[in-house]
């Protein structure tokens, strides 16, 4: 069943980090792709979604007169280019109401703790991948083994795979799609403009990060199901215009230059979706022949 997050949630406190007198080292791998930290020039997608991310790492402004939505916040020393995007772009990061995240790793919500105290704004994520948000990704199966990779946050709401979140005009429906981490995630919403609907899709995709055989990952038993369960839904969706995690996953770079006119179309790429979705089925069952 459907259920509806509205803003007015009930704040659930899981974690007993403090925000301002946490001082447990912060372990970033050290092996950061340079692009990750990239300046890249925010831009309108669509109607009332931005993007205003790194020249890789995504990170999506959804505003409604109500307040704004954003999802992805990039590398923690990233929180300060993400701020100045959202400015640069006319707006106010204290109109943000809501965080959200596609997946529980340091390149995706690094800067999210640091920008949740600053917001005020509640912090909504996939139940699969709330105990990491508040450990700081300790419990993750794969990138754990690094310890705290980023700041330990307070978890506001717990999405279920089909919940609807809502803000204004905004109802963005939350995917589970897990495998990458235990709730990684999707998003899918219509944007209203002029008289066309738009159906974006936000795309969590199901790379495969671990170079462990999946029947030796004891912490994560249903991996191999999730991502065969991952693969199978991605492939059913229905959308006008994709998006990604990363940049490079939805082909930014070669769609748009920065100071392009706007143009929803460019990310209507149906058949890049197919494509990117074939080569990670082929990398799926390349790890279930494993030895």
């Amino acid at each position: 069943m459907v259920k509806n997050i509205q803003i007015l949630l009930a704040i659930i406190i899981v974690s007993a980090f403090g925000f301002s007198t946490y001082a447990q080292k912060i372990n970033e791998p050290q092996k950061i792709n340079p692009e990750w930290s990239q300046p890249y020039q925010p831009f309108r997608i669509v109607g009332n979604v931005y993007y205003v991310g790194t020249y890789d790492l995504a990170c999506y402004l959804i505003v409604t007169a109500d307040g704004n939505i954003l999802i992805n916040t990039g590398l923690a020393a990233s929180a300060s280019m993400i701020i100045k995007n959202i400015e640069v772009l006319g707006f106010k990061v204290s109109d943000i109401k809501i965080l959200m995240t596609t997946q529980a790793h340091y390149d995706h919500l690094g800067a999210m703790a640091d920008l949740q105290k600053l917001t005020g704004a509640k912090m909504l994520v996939n139940e699969k991948d709330a105990k990491a948000l508040t450990d700081g990704g300790i419990s993750d199966y794969e990138l754990g083994k690094y310890g705290v990779t980023f700041k330990p946050m307070r978890v506001d709401g717990k999405l279920q795979n089909g919940d609807t979140i809502k803000l204004g005009d905004a109802r963005i429906v939350m995917l589970h799609h897990p495998g990458h981490t235990k709730g990684s995630s999707s998003f899918l919403f219509d944007v209203k403009e002029d008289h066309r609907i738009y159906t974006v899709l936000i795309a969590n995709m199901p790379s495969i990060i671990t170079d462990e055989k999946f029947s030796n990952i004891s912490s994560y038993p249903d991996i191999e199901k999730d991502y065969a369960y991952t693969l199978a839904s991605l492939k059913k969706l229905s959308f006008d215009l994709w998006l990604s995690s990363h940049a490079s996953q939805f082909g930014l770079h070669t769609k748009r230059k920065p100071g392009d006119a706007y143009n929803p179309h460019a990310f209507s790429d149906k058949e890049g979706y197919e494509k990117s979705i074939s080569e990670l089925e082929e990398q799926y069952v390349k790890k279930l022949e494993q030895k």
